[in-house]
């Protein structure tokens, strides 16, 4: 259980933290990525994924650390969320041929990680 809520607390404080930095400036995290806001669009749509979804993860798993009902489903949502997020990544950059930047191998590593951490917890219990 240890490791489960180890990586629940994690996720929670990284996706929060990220997230609100996302909604309070967009083009922070969009500057991380290499992207480029040219309208109001893109900056809604950037402060929505980047700063709404990443909070509302943040604090689903804050909600899954404190309360024993909702662990499990928290254990899912990373497995399922960021597994996915971490293959999408891993496709991308095996097909991309521009070389990408840290950004994207932290965040990939840090998306293996949690996401096999919250599988391994998921299966123990």
């Amino acid at each position: 259980m240890l490791l489960g809520k180890t990586a629940l607390a994690i996720s929670s404080i990284a996706f929060i933290s990220y997230g609100l930095i996302s909604l309070i400036s967009p083009a922070i995290p969009a500057g991380f990525a290499g992207l480029t806001m040219n309208n109001g669009d893109a900056f809604a749509e950037i402060g929505a994924m980047y700063g709404g979804l990443q909070t509302g993860c943040g604090l689903f798993c804050a909600l899954a650390l404190f309360k024993p009902e909702f662990y499990r489903s928290g254990l899912m949502l990373l497995i399922l969320g960021i597994g996915g997020v971490a293959l999408a990544r891993f496709t991308a950059l095996m097909m991309v041929q521009d070389p990408v930047t840290s950004y994207t191998y932290g965040a990939l590593a840090f998306e293996i990680v949690i996401g096999t951490a919250a599988l391994i917890a998921l299966l123990k219990k």
